[in-house]
C-alpha cells in the first residue's frame, strides 16, 4: 500500500528508527526522537546506497516523489545521485568562497551594518 500524507503526518516515533516505505525505493524514516526524513534507497555500481530527499513536513509527499523521479533519472543516465549532490554542494562552497574574497561585494554591506549598529548604541 503506498504511503499517504495523512499516514506520514500521524506516524509516531518508536524505540527504534521506523521506515515507512512508499514506492520506487522512497521511504519516510522516523527517528526515536520524532524527526522525519524522506530517504531514497537505491543501488549504484552493485552497492546499496541511500540519499536524503528532505525533512517532513518541509518536503511533503508530492515533492519527495518528484525528487525520487529526478534521482531515478540520474541513475538512468549513469550518475550517482549522492555524488551529484556532493558535487553541487562543493560548487556552491567554491562560489561563496569566491564572493567572500571579493572585498567590493562582501565587506561593504558588513561595514555599513556595523556603522548602523554603532549609531543605534550611542
Amino acid at each position: 500500500m503506498p504511503l499517504t500524507d495523512s499516514i506520514a503526518r500521524n506516524a509516531k516515533p518508536a524505540a527504534k528508527a521506523v521506515r515507512m516505505f512508499d514506492r520506487d525505493g522512497l521511504y519516510l524514516e522516523i527517528s526515536p526522537r520524532g524527526g522525519k526524513w524522506w530517504r531514497l534507497k537505491y543501488r549504484y555500481a552493485g552497492k546499496e546506497k541511500r540519499v536524503s530527499l528532505g525533512v517532513y513536513p518541509e518536503v511533503n509527499l508530492k515533492k519527495a516523489r518528484a525528487r525520487t523521479i529526478d534521482a531515478r533519472q540520474l541513475l538512468a543516465d549513469g550518475v550517482d545521485p549522492s555524488e551529484n549532490r556532493r558535487a553541487a554542494k562543493a560548487a556552491d562552497r567554491t562560489v561563496s568562497a569566491a564572493s567572500a574574497q571579493n572585498p567590493a561585494k562582501s565587506s561593504a554591506p558588513v561595514r555599513r551594518r556595523r556603522f548602523e549598529l554603532t549609531l543605534i548604541r550611542s
